[in-house]
């Protein structure tokens, strides 16, 4: 089926497929926050583990999918091949630090306020907190497929796909996270659901934003993948893995981790 999908791709402009693959990252995540019509709550330890999946994900896919990449399509030997991805992993970190400092935020496990003092609700400050966590995912996907409407050969169809998928997979959780404390709160399942899809729709945007701007500006590529693995790395840094260790779970969201890098690895070499 994948090979299928790659057939299609290849035969579309790429801007558009920037925008079909990161609906489709948006789709899992609107999956995962239907939960909440089946359950009103998620096993800790299971959300756990998926929480520590979806890091392992986003570590491999900034490697494999991003920053090599960015390595490998820059000029020059030694200490100047390294300097573009260099450059844009601490401005891509830089920038989530930035935002995560000024906006206001909350994490899942509500227990502290980020960002500047606010009246906002603590649910909308955990969906600003999700909402954030995802731009720098849709980007990835995006410059991406920039590349390859730029005609870069380290970029590909095969594994701008690649990376889509794996985001896609770890986003499910992403959705269970969002929606399930939102349904304990005792907000309604409609509404839970809402909140917790509309978290994920910031990736189309910033997918389309991202392979726009690569395509139109080649020179930034390896800049921009290495921007959105900076900002990933944060991400899971920051956020994701103190999530998944928070309940005493620390075994099974190592696991989850592990195997969500080697999901991801795989993918990678696989199809791109």
């Amino acid at each position: 089926m994948l090979t299928a999908v790659i057939q299609y791709f290849e035969t579309i402009d790429p801007v558009w497929a920037a925008l079909y693959a990161t609906l489709f990252t948006w789709l899992v995540t609107a999956l995962g926050a239907a939960f909440v019509f089946l359950f009103r709550s998620m096993n800790k330890t299971l959300l756990d583990g998926m929480l520590g999946f979806t890091g392992g994900v986003m570590v491999a896919a900034s490697i494999w999918s991003l920053l090599i990449p960015a390595i490998n399509m820059s000029d020059g030997e030694g200490f100047v091949k390294v300097v573009p991805a260099v450059t844009g992993f601490l401005v891509g970190a830089g920038f989530l630090y930035g935002i995560d400092r000024i906006l206001p935020h909350v994490h899942v496990n509500f227990k502290q306020v980020e960002g500047v003092k606010t009246p906002w609700q603590r649910t909308t400050l955990m969906i600003l907190a999700i909402t954030l966590h995802n731009i720098p995912e849709g980007l990835a996907v995006g410059v991406l497929f920039g590349g390859v409407a730029a005609g870069i050969p380290e970029a590909s169809i095969g594994g701008a796909v690649a990376l889509a998928v794996g985001i896609g997979l770890q986003n499910f959780p992403e959705g269970i996270a969002v929606a399930m404390p939102l349904r304990r709160m005792g907000m309604s399942r409609n509404k839970s659901f809402f909140y917790g899809q509309a978290s994920a729709l910031v990736e189309p945007v910033a997918g389309v934003l991202g392979a726009l701007a690569v395509a139109t500006f080649t020179p930034i590529l390896p800049y921009a993948l290495a921007f959105a693995a900076g900002a990933m790395i944060f991400v899971v840094v920051e956020e994701v893995i103190p999530e998944a260790q928070q309940n005493q779970n620390s075994d099974m969201a190592t696991l989850g981790f592990i195997g969500g890098f080697i999901v991801m690895m795989t993918l990678d070499v696989v199809l791109g």
